[in-house]
């Protein structure tokens, strides 16, 4: 016969996977990096995301704060409160309708083709093994180690 013991707690733990930015997606246990790059290619601040939230929950509190004329996003960013927090700053969104958005909004393809300084610097902080398979438990440390490398990319 089992017996529960007085030492038993039945309230929820504190924090868990999602206060640490661990998000369960179809590779297994994720972190989305969702950075803003300036016009070289260097980071200007990123937020840590579960793998499984939408991209779209981090817009805000990652452009928080960050002035800027245009920015440039990928179809993931496709939406409408989107569209609007970039139109009360004052500036330009640069981003591709989604496919089935109707009727498409026009996008700046010419300014669109910058797009790839964010591409690239994904690739150059992911050629760091530390940050390809996030070695680091806590979402701290991981941040930690992204700041290091952004550090030593622009250093080079």
């Amino acid at each position: 016969m089992a017996r529960l013991s007085g030492c038993i707690s039945t309230v929820p733990a504190q924090g868990g996977t999602q206060a640490q930015a661990i998000g369960r997606s179809r590779g297994g246990l994720t972190t989305k990096i969702l950075a803003v790059v300036d016009a070289l290619g260097n980071l200007g601040r990123f937020i840590l995301l579960p793998g499984q939230r939408h991209d779209s929950v981090g817009v805000e509190p990652v452009l928080d704060g960050i002035e800027f004329s245009a920015l440039l996003a990928d179809k993931a960013f496709d939406s409408n409160a989107i569209r609007i927090l970039i139109a009360e700053r004052g500036a330009v969104a640069v981003i591709p309708s989604k496919a089935n958005r109707s009727p498409p909004i026009p996008h700046d393809a010419e300014m669109y083709k910058w797009r790839h300084l964010v591409e690239n610097f994904f690739c150059k902080i992911k050629e760091f093994r530390r940050i390809a398979t996030r070695y680091d438990k806590t979402d701290t440390s991981f941040a930690a180690a992204i700041n290091l490398v952004a550090t030593v990319l622009v250093t080079r």
